[in-house]
């Protein structure tokens, strides 16, 4: 007998060899229509696996992220059986799952079209029906290397013969279809119940230039139709929400030809800038910063010593000047570096805080630039905390504490990563056990949940990713605390301590906006471009009705302006349906109509964003609401 320990730490018996399959029938008839895989001894493994060994077992489903993975690789396998259906002689390459779906690259003499797809998609659904079982076999190198050869399968034989030698060798089988796959797989094609083909590219062949161009056909598929339309719909809100798009239409920014990469902002969108910016210094003095503005060139010997010119070369920009190299800073630490060690410190003025909203530039490749979410240049809301080490865990919550009030002001849930030591780093094991310790005690501490991400901490010190969920379900990474013993090394920086000797301090590496420029992208697609009232670039629009009420239209918006409020008037000859259509366009969030009744009582007719038309009102009452709203940066 063997014993498996369940996910509630629960434990059963079962006959030696019994299948991950049966066990789930024997816990839960409804867990068991619903897995697609199980976790044996952390080894992800096909349901038809026959347990050996005893050890935890977690059964999988789509919900998680390796039963997703299998669903979705199943999927792939059915792509490309479809395709070799309805296109004899095509060769295949790999198809893996993708974190929206999968792919498969195809080796064919017919160019697919977006028509082909529709064929193929309908093909797939065809091979859905008849339900066929996926089975596993295994075969030594050379039967494998044959097999495929007689099958005109030179891709799988190349990934064979580049395979290690004492590397187990398997094959799954649906119907008439064969794939060198190392899985797992979901039992039967019926369990992948809506499938949808997306789009087509070129991709060279194990991912070198040197190699053939193949033909990847890209899809997506969900255990339930509905999952599948919802995600279309989210895909297709997405595109109406794209911050490129809105930028143009709302006048907020553009990249030009002239530099790509390097983002213009018009007027509108400095208004949103601006803003941003003037809460994040209004935030930072609440939390005892000083704010400190350094040099966007510095010389190459200032980068030797941090560490960039060795390890960041490639994405910076560098010129020289007197014959001497310098480079333009892709990061703006060892500025405040320089700043601190200005002066002698004592321990009196630890823990020091300082922030700095640095423009850095970055050499991105052309092909990964995307509007304001990838550039070449951009504004980092940059903090350096210099502290004794006995002052860690107190000034990690209070980043943390920080961060947390920032994204709630937009209602931003988020989750955090703890990123470990990577294999390009400077310092000690030692060293880097005591900053991830450290980190981790304060998240504890602050009873937060997270999860380990192995591997990707910066060159210099482990760090806590914050990442963001925006209102269609995207995440995206944003704020960060690197914990960093490295540098204050690197740049001799002292303080003097209780002892009157000198004293190493620690220092945090921290940023809550990330970029100034991706916050603004991800904020515009987060509210379509509709941002909150006290951030909207235009917060009213008066509306007359006719010439008539020009001159009182006027009078309300000097009022507006006189109190800070951002307002327009549009006095155009039109009608006034059409001035309201052009407002609600320009997502503004209060509209004053005015007419002769409202001229000669005082009044306005107030149309309010996402709310329609609120009827006649006080100027003085909607003032005041506006200003309230503004004043207490709510996020309508």
């Amino acid at each position: 007998m063997i014993k498996i320990t369940l996910k509630d730490g629960s434990q059963r018996e079962y006959p030696e060899g019994t299948p991950v399959a049966e066990i789930t029938e024997s816990i839960s008839k409804g867990l068991a229509k619903n897995a697609v895989a199980g976790k044996l001894n952390d080894r992800v493994v096909d349901l038809s696996y026959s347990v050996k060994e005893s050890g935890p077992l977690d059964i999988l489903t789509f919900e998680d992220a390796e039963g997703k993975n299998a669903f979705r690789h199943t999927s792939s396998h059915i792509l490309a059986q479809a395709v070799q259906r309805l296109f004899p002689g095509t060769k295949l390459g790999i198809g893996p799952a993708i974190s929206e779906g999968f792919y498969y690259d195809f080796d064919s003499l017919h160019i697919f079209t977006p028509e082909d797809l529709v064929k193929i998609e309908q093909e797939m659904e065809k091979i859905i029906k008849e339900d066929l079982p996926l089975m596993r076999t295994s075969k030594d190198r050379e039967a494998a290397l044959e097999f495929f050869r007689k099958r005109g399968e030179p891709y799988k034989v190349e990934l064979i013969q580049d395979l290690p030698a004492d590397v187990e060798i398997s094959l799954y089988q649906q119907g008439e279809f064969v794939d060198l796959c190392a899985g797992p797989h979901v039992p039967s094609t019926g369990r992948i119940k809506s499938v949808k083909l997306m789009s087509l590219a070129g991709a060279y062949w194990r991912g070198s230039e040197k190699n053939k161009m193949l033909q990847r056909v890209y899809g997506t598929s969900f255990p339930k139709k509905a999952d599948l339309d919802a995600y279309l719909f989210r895909l297709e809100e997405a595109k109406r929400r794209d911050h490129r798009k809105l930028g143009q239409e709302l006048k907020l920014f553009t990249i030009m030809d002239e530099g790509p990469g390097f983002p213009f902002f018009y007027p509108k969108g400095m208004v949103i800038r601006n803003e941003l910016e003037n809460y994040w210094r209004q935030l930072h003095r609440q939390w005892g910063y000083q704010e400190i503005k350094t040099p966007v060139i510095l010389n190459r010997q200032l980068w030797e010593r941090s560490g960039h010119w060795l390890n960041y070369r490639d994405n910076m920009y560098t010129t020289v000047i007197d014959e001497e190299d310098f480079a333009i800073k892709p990061m703006n630490c060892p500025g405040a570096m320089l700043v601190y060690n200005s002066e002698m410190h004592s321990y009196r003025d630890l823990p020091l805080r300082v922030g700095e909203l640095g423009l850095v530039h970055r050499h991105e490749l052309s092909g990964a630039l995307h509007g304001l979410m990838r550039v070449r240049c951009f504004t980092q809301d940059d903090a350096h905390i210099f502290m004794t080490q006995e002052q860690i865990t107190d000034e990690i919550k209070g980043v943390i504490d920080l961060i947390d009030s920032l994204y709630g002001l937009f209602g931003f849930p988020y989750h955090v990563e703890l990123s470990t030591k990577p294999a390009k780093a400077m310092g000690t094991d030692e060293q880097w056990e005591l900053t991830t310790k450290a980190l981790e005690r304060a998240l504890i501490e602050k009873k937060m949940d997270y999860k380990i991400n192995p591997g990707d901490g910066a060159f210099y010190g482990p760090k806590i990713d914050f990442h963001l969920e925006d209102s269609l379900g995207r995440t995206w990474q944003c704020g960060t605390i690197q914990l960093d013993i490295q540098m204050p090394e690197k740049f001799d920086l002292t303080y003097v301590g209780e002892d009157g000797q000198k004293h190493r301090p620690i220092m945090i590496h921290r940023v809550a906006f990330g970029s100034i420029e991706r916050f603004i992208g991800i904020l515009t697609e987060h509210y379509a471009g509709a941002f909150p009232t006290w951030l909207a670039p235009v917060q009213v629009k008066v509306l007359p009705i006719t010439e008539r009420q020009a001159a009182y239209a006027r009078q309300l918006a000097d009022e507006l302006f006189k109190d800070g409020i951002r307002v327009e008037v549009d006095e155009r000859s039109e009608k006034i349906g059409y001035k309201i259509r052009e407002a609600q366009m320009e997502k503004i969030p209060y509209m004053l109509v005015v007419g002769d009744k409202e001229t000669d009582n005082g009044t306005v007719a107030l149309r309010k964003r996402g709310e329609g038309d609120k009827g006649t009102v006080s100027f003085a009452d909607v003032k005041n609401a506006i200003l309230a709203a503004i004043s207490r940066k709510t996020n309508d």
